[in-house]
């Protein structure tokens, strides 16, 4: 769509009478073979001839050296991509039907549909956790700290298998509950960590000023750790959010490839390449459209990352 040097088709000439497949083809100064011409030969000066149609039906196109403009903008391969392009198919028995074509639009829902709630849960109960790992005391905190932090060490791909099974007992495959309770589970253990870091670092005269005029624990969390705690909490969603939104593996195991109804965009796209494979212009568009909502989520929430952590808490 820049400015840039480029072929343009000017004009068309006649092609030389009398030429065979077996013999050069001599036509404007160049000598080539019938199937040389046929894929263009170009001239000293720059010029593409190009032998269009046959020995006897046919011309010579001549594409000239410009600066040229793509301006023939369409938003077409979106449509088709969210909407899909109905086709009408004449079967052998001349009947006509319409077929919808590709669709992603509901593959967009149900994509939201799995990444919104699997990233607001592991953040609330990480939230939680991390507040009572770092101000509250109770037996064995020390321990189950640790038991946290060395769940970071568990790869996914060794716990599909076994979580699959569980699932297939209490059917829950298949359901978009299965895959929260998956990412859940697997965002929780760095979710906590990082929130304990950051909540325990909090100035402790805050909340021993809200123990004294009577708070409990639950209050303190709601209405002072919480709103402390957004620059943390909205890192670590844009992290999450990204994770869940991206993914493929999880969603492939949980959610299956034969429930359409139920596929996310990363399956989606992926069933693109196997039926649209030579339309990259389609998959192009795909592929924008799902890199949109994560960069929505990310520039609206970046701010966070620049923020002072305490701005605003405490005066002087």
């Amino acid at each position: 769509m820049l400015p840039h040097r480029g072929l343009v088709n000017t004009t068309q000439e006649d092609i030389p009478t009398g030429q065979t497949r077996d013999a050069p083809i001599t036509y404007s100064g160049m000598t080539a073979s019938y199937d040389e011409w046929r894929n263009g030969v170009t001239t000293p000066d720059g010029r593409e001839l190009i032998w269009v149609g046959n020995l006897r039906n046919g011309y010579i196109q001549v594409r000239e050296p410009r600066w040229t403009v793509g301006s023939d903008f369409t938003l077409e391969n979106y449509a088709q991509v969210l909407g899909g392009k109905t086709y009408e198919i004449t079967s052998a028995d001349g009947t006509t039907s319409t077929v919808q074509g590709d669709n992603m639009t509901a593959s967009f829902l149900n994509s939201l549909t799995v990444a919104i709630p699997a990233t607001v849960i592991p953040i609330l109960i990480a939230a939680f956790a991390a507040y009572g790992f770092a101000w509250m005391n109770f037996p064995g905190r020390r321990l189950l700290f640790i038991m946290v932090v060395a769940l970071l060490v568990v790869p996914l791909q060794v716990a599909l298998i076994p979580i699959l099974r569980d699932y297939v007992k209490l059917s829950l495959n298949g359901t978009y509950l299965a895959v929260w309770l998956a990412h859940t589970g697997f965002g929780l253990p760095l979710a906590t960590y990082l929130l304990f870091n950051y909540i325990s670092g909090l100035p402790r005269d805050i909340l021993e000023s809200a123990f004294i005029d009577g708070a409990s624990h639950f209050t303190i969390f709601l209405r002072l750790i919480l709103p402390l705690s957004v620059p943390a909490l909205a890192s670590f969603g844009i992290f999450q959010f990204l994770w869940v939104w991206n993914d493929y593996l999880v969603a492939l195991i949980f959610l299956g490839v034969t429930r359409g109804n139920v596929q996310v965009l990363t399956q989606r796209i992926v069933g693109l390449i196997g039926s649209r494979g030579a339309d990259w212009h389609l998959l192009t568009a795909a592929a924008f459209v799902s890199m949109a909502v994560p960069l929505l989520v990310f520039f609206s929430l970046q701010r966070y990352f620049v923020r002072g952590l305490l701005a605003g808490s405490v005066k002087g």
